[in-house]
């Protein structure tokens, strides 16, 4: 079954690895031979009419014709014409004689998309021909007979719809033989680099260009966004940063810059009806890059600790024990200067001392461990640091300038950000 499912991912083009993916793939395989209805449901953008030809070409119907129709694009006034044909005079206009598409796609596979868009009077005949085969035209009394098979898609929920009275439940259940459920994008976040590069690729196949290429921190940006509407939308990104960009290696601050709304989030937040959508925006990304930075930190500090295992040998302690080991408490009578001196005559002195066995001499002068007295912590100022995060940034900013003597590129490349982000700030904090 896996080189079945690959072989139509290339046939048809679907790209992915996703589980769920695979899961629907495999729906569709399955039912495919039968005539059985199927309902097709996901998101706008997620590719459900790809489903709806993978089951018209792997069924005993693929040498007739495929038509795919979206229910919401015909107005109601004329969908019943356009699906079952007229008579001549059936109403203004209709001059002749008209087959409808149940009537043209006979023997053939019909895909109706949107299908919650159809007004209650066709879902009446649709029903009739699901049930019988049987329909006829508008303006006639003369009752035709069809043998196709309806495949169904939808990106609202069909049971809402029917508890509000705007679609028919016998319908519902008779299209939802099957159901396949085609997973969003977001449910998908692994193939969503892989869908990128794709897309990117055709793009510089297209204009004769080289292909652009995300680096590991805007692969995150793309696999931790909502995307709304899906693989189109996807499409879009990778097509507007392959137009925008002039270096061919994406960075997360480049990605950002073309496509500021890849920051949205659907969380909770407290809004501020007078505040500069601007300067949200630019809270946001400074807080994006700070967490790169603090994660960036965090790895170079464990690699630089078990470095220095390595290197000195040393034997790494159970965690469970030095949880187990109580802080030193100072006596209340004794002051903290006193304290460590006898805490260090106590360490030279003591035949248990846990250094004795180290091999190190602490009665050695050379060895003394060094204690600073009467340290004047009462008379130390307190200097309130702040916390503003434009105040955090203009110094950054102001810093990396000056390093480099006013040069922006090698400035914005220090900060990590573009060139162009950097002359917008300095404009802003009119450095």
């Amino acid at each position: 079954m896996a080189r079945t499912l690959q072989a139509i991912k290339q046939r048809f083009g679907i790209i992915g690895t996703s589980t769920l993916l695979d899961h629907a793939l495999n729906t569709a395989v399955r039912v495919a031979p039968t005539d059985l209805s199927v309902l097709i449901v996901g998101e706008s953008g997620v590719g459900k009419e790809v489903f709806s030809k993978v089951i018209h070409s792997l069924s005993p119907r693929k040498h007739s014709q495929f038509i795919a129709i979206n229910c919401g694009a015909l107005p109601s006034g004329t969908i019943n014409s356009e699906l079952f044909g007229h008579e001549k005079g059936a109403f203004t206009g209709a001059s002749s004689d008209r087959k409808g598409y149940f009537e043209t796609v006979d023997g053939g596979t019909i895909f109706l998309d949107e299908i919650a868009e159809m007004p209650l009077d066709t879902q009446v005949y649709l029903l009739r021909i699901l049930e019988s085969g049987e329909f006829m035209r508008v303006g006639s009394n003369k009752v035709l007979k069809t043998n196709i098979r309806v495949l169904a898609a939808t990106n609202v929920d069909l049971e809402d719809r029917v508890a509000k009275g705007k679609f028919r439940e016998d319908l519902f259940y008779r299209l939802n033989t099957v159901m396949i459920k085609v997973p969003a994008l977001r449910e998908r976040p692994d193939d969503i680099p892989i869908l990128f590069r794709k897309f990117a690729s055709d793009f510089a196949d297209k204009y004769r260009t080289t292909s652009v290429r995300l680096d590991e921190k805007a692969q995150l940006v793309l696999e931790n966004y909502t995307w709304k509407g899906n693989i189109r939308e996807l499409k879009n990104v990778a097509e507007r940063v392959s137009l925008m960009s002039e270096e061919k290696i994406i960075t997360a601050e480049e990605l950002i810059d073309s496509n500021p709304h890849l920051l949205q989030r659907n969380l909770p937040a407290r809004t501020n009806s007078g505040s500069n959508g601007n300067s949200n925006f630019e809270e946001r990304e400074i807080l994006y890059k700070l967490l790169f930075e603090m994660k960036a930190d965090l790895t170079d500090l464990k690699s630089l600790v078990f470095e220095m295992i390595k290197r000195n040998d040393l034997e790494v302690p159970d965690l469970r024990d030095l949880r187990r080991l109580e802080a030193p408490s100072f006596p209340k009578s004794t002051s903290r200067d006193s304290y460590v001196e006898d805490r260090g005559r106590s360490f030279s002195s003591s035949s248990n001392s846990p250094f004795q066995d180290s091999g190190v001499d602490y009665n050695d002068n050379d060895s003394q461990p060094i204690i600073i007295e009467n340290p004047d912590f009462e008379h130390a100022e307190e200097v309130e640091e702040t916390l503003s995060l434009e105040s955090m940034e203009k110094q950054m900013i102001d810093k990396a300038l000056k390093k480099y003597k006013g040069r922006r590129k090698e400035a914005a490349e220090e900060l990590g950000i573009s060139e162009r982000t950097l002359y917008r700030k300095i404009k802003q904090y009119e450095l």
